[in-house]
């Protein structure tokens, strides 16, 4: 257990931390919190992992108010899942995005657990989505060499399943129907060399899901 000092100073040091960055981004420009407040225009949804080392916008170049970012273990999107759709319906239908990124990454700990069959309670339920990736890939990551080229090619495919099925979703069929929008994509992040990766996948209407997911 730790000491409650030290405990105290940890917490703190976050709130010490925003009061430095909000003094630098006032000398930077006066006036960017005014113009945050005035509301958000994000371009791109961005399903990721709940992993703190994977930020969003810090991956990207990108500054708050360009992304709107919903996160989970393993970047998951079940259609159960009523958080991650109604993230996903909002995204759609009121910011009116052109993309939506699913973002997996290398080294995921949740891919692991389900590989692994490692988890109890809530997260053994939640991974249960990973192991049926896994249930419908199995010949093809079995036949890998070891753990990591295994988790390696499993993160690749969960993203690859994730959307897919954010492109079976009411909300994005009729917003293909109505807009002609958005595009979506699969990505990988590598936390060893910084670099993001496309995994072939950008559907860009309902005609393309045959021609794109039919490849995997």
């Amino acid at each position: 257990m730790g000491h409650p000092r030290v405990m105290e100073e940890s917490y703190k040091r976050l709130l010490e931390g925003n009061r430095k960055w909000v003094n630098k981004r006032l000398a930077e420009e006066p006036e960017y919190f005014h113009i945050l407040a005035r509301g958000q225009h994000p371009e791109y949804l961005w399903i990721g992992c709940s992993d703190s080392r994977v930020s969003a916008d810090q991956i990207t170049g990108t500054y708050p108010g360009e992304i709107f970012v919903h996160r989970n273990i393993a970047n998951v999107v079940a259609h159960r899942d009523d958080n991650v759709l109604a993230v996903l319906q909002y995204a759609i239908e009121v910011l009116e995005v052109k993309h939506v990124i699913v973002c997996g990454h290398y080294g995921c700990g949740g891919i692991e657990a389900a590989l692994t069959r490692r988890g109890f309670g809530h997260l053994y339920d939640w991974l249960k989505n990973i192991h049926e990736v896994y249930r419908r890939h199995q010949r093809e990551i079995d036949a890998l060499r070891n753990l990591k080229e295994k988790c390696h090619r499993l993160a690749e495919l969960n993203v690859i399943d994730q959307a897919y099925n954010i492109c079976t979703t009411s909300i994005i069929r009729q917003s293909w129907s109505r807009r002609g929008a958005p595009y979506v994509h699969g990505w990988i992040y590598s936390i060893d060399d910084g670099s993001l990766k496309e995994l072939g996948v950008t559907v860009r209407n309902q005609f393309d899901i045959p021609k794109v997911f039919g490849r995997f």
